[in-house]
């Protein structure tokens, strides 16, 4: 993971209500393996946490001049002007908020693969414990990557590469409340451009259609589930979206524009690319079972609500069954009916 630029600033802001102290530093950080593992280490924390919000930036202005400057910087511009005309209006919009969360501002431009991104995140201390050579132990200070609350990642390559895109930018939602997460995103000039959770849900409801359609065999249906889940959480782990040629490709290697061509003719309204949601991926398991000329599949989150399951007397109760189901059950019942009526006049 190549680091082109980083560096750290400071933002002192205490529950007070005294104004926040800005503390700028002139130099970036150091080639080193220390900064490597640092930026690593708040990759994997970013990718872990959950509820991420993914969008475009605004229009540059007055309000959002966030995008010029960056744009101005890639153009050539010098990094450190750039994070310091960035934390100050970062630390603006702080005092505005009237929010006491301050702490150690990291801007990264780093390269991964062939794409470069640029990390913002605001990272807070916690207190540790050392022990030194002589054995005694000594208070310290280290940087607490389980509790980041206002982070970004900007596809920078995306957003040069592609102006129709709606998701090169994500960002965290956070658990400090609205109000924070919204001057954070003010601070970026950023807009949700794709409902993350939205998409995932869309995603996997495409699927359960695609395994009915297709009336795949249990095992066919299982070994595909596992194949999108797999693929989908390994996605959301280094932090990329869920590419629907992949994931195609993945759950028919015989057919491997099939789930693809299946999405493509029918009105989801899913893009080429899909921000994975690892809650709502955790949540998607099927259940599936076929004996005797009876075949049952639905999906982990019906149950309880739609479907409930008598363990002692070995039953499923279906709510809500899917209307052509039900018409077909009706015209089978009237059927019967007529059947005994005819036998009994005759």
């Amino acid at each position: 993971m190549p680091i082109r630029h980083s560096i750290i600033h400071k933002i002192d802001k205490k529950p007070d209500g005294s104004p926040a102290v800005l503390h700028v530093s002139g130099t970036e950080l150091a080639e080193s393996q220390v900064t490597e593992n640092l930026l690593h280490d708040l990759n994997e924390a970013y990718n872990a946490k959950t509820g991420k919000g993914w969008g475009l930036f605004h229009a540059e202005s007055g309000a959002y001049p966030f995008s010029g400057w960056l744009r101005a910087y890639v153009d050539g511009g010098d990094f450190i002007e750039f994070s310091r005309v960035a934390v100050e209006h970062l630390t603006k919009l702080m005092e505005e908020s009237n929010l006491s969360v301050g702490g150690h501002v990291l801007f990264a431009h780093y390269q991964q693969g062939m794409t470069d991104y640029l990390v913002i995140a605001l990272l807070q201390h916690s207190e540790g414990i050392t022990v030194g050579a002589d054995l005694s132990d000594t208070p310290s200070k280290h940087l607490d990557f389980g509790n980041i609350n206002l982070a970004a990642r900007i596809n920078i390559s995306e957003w040069r590469s592609n102006p129709k895109s709606r998701q090169y930018v994500s960002y965290l939602k956070g658990s400090k409340g609205r109000k924070a997460t919204d001057y954070f995103r003010d601070f970026i000039g950023c807009q949700e451009g794709v409902d993350g959770p939205g998409e995932t849900r869309t995603l996997l409801k495409a699927f359960s259609d695609f395994v009915t359609a297709e009336d795949l065999h249990e095992d066919s249906a299982r070994e595909k589930t596992q194949a999108l889940v797999s693929y989908s959480m390994a996605q959301a782990k280094i932090g990329e979206p869920i590419t629907l040629d992949e994931l195609s490709e993945l759950i028919d290697e015989d057919q491997p524009k099939m789930f693809a061509d299946f999405i493509r003719g029918k009105d989801y309204g899913l893009s080429a690319t899909i921000p994975a949601d690892k809650k709502t991926l955790n949540k998607f398991r099927r259940f599936t079972g076929r004996i005797d000329g009876l075949s049952i599949s639905f999906e982990q989150h019906l149950l309880g609500s739609k479907i409930e399951f008598d363990e002692a007397g070995g039953t499923l109760t279906l709510r809500s069954l899917p209307t052509q189901l039900t018409d077909q059950l009706k015209r089978a019942v009237a059927c019967v009916i007529d059947d005994r009526i005819e036998a009994h006049n005759s």
